[in-house]
């Protein structure tokens, strides 16, 4: 069996933490929507969970903890959505996107 250094640990380690934190996220989301959530295409959840996983790798650990994912208004969740794709489609740089999503992520605390 190969040996795995501490840096390769740490990393996936860290994308565990992150994919952890944002499927939270979306399942907080998903549950406050309900019904409505049918709406939202799977394009749509992979853009989501592109800006939100963004957003957590640089945003303090301290003020994701106080964001409230079911306080989102339908229009916020809309603007995560396209600055997602935004993100995903290099319309828009990588630094603003999540500058704008943590804007709007933060308006819920």
């Amino acid at each position: 069996m190969p040996e795995v250094s501490k840096t390769e640990i740490g990393r996936r380690f860290f994308k565990l933490q992150r994919e952890k934190n944002v499927e939270a996220a979306i399942d907080k989301i998903r549950k406050t929507l309900g019904p409505d959530w049918k709406l939202y295409t799977q394009g749509d959840y992979e853009a989501l969970k592109h800006i939100i996983g963004e957003v957590w790798i640089y945003i303090d650990r301290e003020k994701w903890e106080a964001i409230s994912f079911t306080k989102l208004a339908s229009g916020d969740l809309r603007e995560l959505i396209h600055l997602g794709r935004q993100a995903l489609d290099r319309s828009v740089d990588a630094h603003t996107a999540v500058e704008k999503g943590s804007e709007i992520l933060l308006r819920t605390t």
